[in-house]
């Protein structure tokens, strides 16, 4: 996603930061403060996909002055018409606001979602769904939040009801994975366990078949039946799935591969079996 075009750090001629977007007069606001219970987004998939989505919580949202693009036009005006307050803030309050994201001009600040967040309650309310419906990721030791995002986002389109892993050595959901997931992890529950061997005996007990990727699995997941209720487990790049994990898996399957690479990227992994399971579901 390319970042924005950089204005130098004080506002245009005409807009005041802190004031209402498209506005000469208003009084200047303190930018961005959250709170655990808020968080922010950055960039235009992020912003646009939860004011589609919900556009109730976006509390308030800045923007860089000097943008007079067709985009940010678009965006500003659906803002507008959704009854939210746009405001301006120079490139280097954005930045700020950003912590080092990418922000392409435009930053939200907007309340948690609220999704179901532990497994018991998930699988409860999986039970009276389709089985076309019953379809989990379980990740194991992804740490990164860029993965973890384009992973919610993955998630989200190849229609996962939620996305689970261990509370330690895994990325939190935070404002980075927001803003990669574009609007994924607004939808796709991340539900985080203490355990996550005991979670897959948790899913089996329910009568989830729990397959694995293992690249040094036998069988190509090309050839795994994967409708039904279904979980996939992605581990590390690298480290793959830990042994005991993997020793509880149902199954293990690789994806074929050609050429010297050793292993895919996690998020890159992750789309090809999650979209190999949306094929074989529809």
């Amino acid at each position: 996603m390319a970042r924005g075009p950089r204005s130098s750090a004080s506002p245009s001629r005409g807009q005041p930061e802190g004031r209402p977007y498209g506005q000469a007069h208003g009084t200047a606001q303190a930018a961005g403060q959250t709170s655990s219970q808020t968080v922010k987004l950055c960039g235009f998939h992020a912003v646009r996909a939860r004011l589609r989505a919900a556009a109730d919580t976006i509390t308030e949202v800045w923007v860089e002055p000097s943008r007079k693009d067709q985009r940010i036009k678009a965006l500003v005006d659906e803002l507008q018409k959704a009854g939210i307050s746009v405001k301006t803030a120079d490139m280097a309050r954005l930045d700020g606001l950003a912590a080092g994201q990418r922000h392409q001009g435009v930053v939200a600040v907007a309340q948690a979602r609220q999704l179901v967040d532990d497994l018991p309650t998930l699988l409860e309310q999986l039970e009276d769904q389709p089985a076309s419906n019953r379809f989990l990721l379980f990740l194991d030791g992804v740490t990164d939040p860029h993965n973890l995002g384009a992973i919610m986002r993955t998630s989200d389109a190849a229609g996962v009801a939620a996305v689970v892993a261990p509370k330690d050595h895994s990325a939190p959901l935070n404002d980075v994975v927001m803003r990669v997931a574009a609007g994924g992890a607004d939808r796709v529950p991340y539900i985080q366990v203490t355990n996550l061997s005991r979670a897959i005996e948790q899913v089996q007990d329910a009568g989830y078949q729990v397959y694995g990727l293992d690249g040094d699995a036998e069988q190509s997941l090309y050839k795994a039946d994967l409708r039904g209720s279904l979980v996939l487990v992605m581990g590390a790049e690298g480290d793959g799935i830990r042994r005991l994990v993997k020793s509880h898996c149902d199954a293990l399957y690789k994806l074929p591969m050609k050429g010297g690479v050793e292993s895919l990227n996690v998020s890159v992994a992750t789309g090809v079996a999650c979209f190999e399971a949306l094929r074989q579901r529809s």
